[in-house]
């Protein structure tokens, strides 16, 4: 397998997020590369300029692609531009219509996009890094408890404020960066505002909290539930699909329309349910997952019948982030 992303290109920051980078015009030199790999099948991971030089050159070369639908981009656009829904999903249909099949994380997308009138939805979960996320010593971080702790953009569509508006004891900590952050930093002097962090840093700033406060209403998934409760801290979040999938009804954490009685509730969880919890989502299980996905095809008459490309040889796939 092949990875072709955006730092393999010339790339311009992406309006309003300028730490994300979009190819530019990827297409002449995304072929050359696919081309050389021959591959059977492509996965399209995003709907940016590289994920739509993809779809192009796979439609044009007959070479069968899935899809992965990660990001609410209509609600995202609307929440920041006001643009309708109905008219970004209409370009979702467009761009993930397609493909053979659109692989999502939970159940409860899936029902909400075929209620947007996809059809070709194929599951495939999100696993968790146990041995790098896991409970250690809390005192890492020296300051007033309970620590609450947000990690994530910081940006409207993640409804921050919906937390840090939150009057509750203790410690407000947020990790990450984006174009909210200065008016936020301004706007709520008390909260502590860690910047970005990666890594062994990172994983400690998840277990010296005490609860992780995820206040998006719009993620498909949301990674970073699993991170805190491999790390052995329970979560508060709003009853929406992401926190509805991964909590659900299981004792590690609570949902309610009332985040700060979510915030209350998941205070009194136990942490070592939290980490067994998290413990159910690996990475071998979400790599099965993906390779069913793709074993859909019939490799042999891609590569052997009349009509196939030059580029359907016996590799068995590219990825386009």
């Amino acid at each position: 397998m092949i990875y072709i992303t955006p730092d393999q290109f010339r790339t311009v920051p992406c309006p309003t997020y300028t730490e994300i980078r979009l190819a530019v015009l990827p297409g002449k030199k995304m072929g050359r590369m696919i081309e050389s790999f021959r591959p059977c099948v492509v996965h399209i991971a995003t709907e940016g300029t590289l994920g739509v030089a993809a779809r192009k050159y796979c439609l044009k070369r007959e070479i069968p692609f899935t899809t992965a639908f990660h990001t609410k981009f209509p609600e995202y656009l609307h929440a920041r531009f006001r643009v309708p829904a109905k008219w970004t999903y209409k370009a979702m249909r467009w761009f993930h219509g397609k493909a053979a099949n659109v692989m999502v994380a939970t159940q409860t997308i899936e029902n909400e996009l075929t209620g947007h009138g996809f059809t070709n939805i194929r599951r495939w979960s999100r696993g968790v890094d146990t041995s790098l996320f896991k409970p250690r010593p809390k005192d890492f971080l020296n300051l007033p408890r309970p620590i609450m702790l947000y990690v994530g953009r910081v940006a409207v569509e993640k409804n921050i404020e919906a937390f840090l508006r939150l009057d509750k004891p203790g410690t407000k900590v947020v990790v990450g960066d984006g174009p909210q952050l200065a008016m936020l930093q301004k706007k709520y002097p008390n909260v502590v505002f860690a910047g970005a962090k990666q890594g062994e840093e990172l994983a400690r700033h998840y277990a010296a909290a005490d609860v992780f406060v995820f206040p998006s209403l719009t993620d498909t998934f949301g990674l970073v539930l699993l991170e805190a409760l491999a790390s052995g801290v329970p979560v508060a979040a709003f009853p929406v699909p992401g926190p509805l999938d991964v909590i659900g009804e299981t004792p590690v954490g609570c949902l309610d329309h009332d985040l700060g009685h979510a915030i209350d509730v998941a205070l009194t969880r136990d942490p070592a349910a939290c980490r067994a919890h998290a413990e159910t989502f690996s990475w071998a299980a979400c790599t099965e997952q993906f390779l069913a996905n793709v074993k859909v095809f019939d490799f042999d008459a891609l590569t052997s019948g009349p009509g196939a490309s030059p580029t359907q040889k016996a590799t068995p796939a590219a990825s386009a982030a």
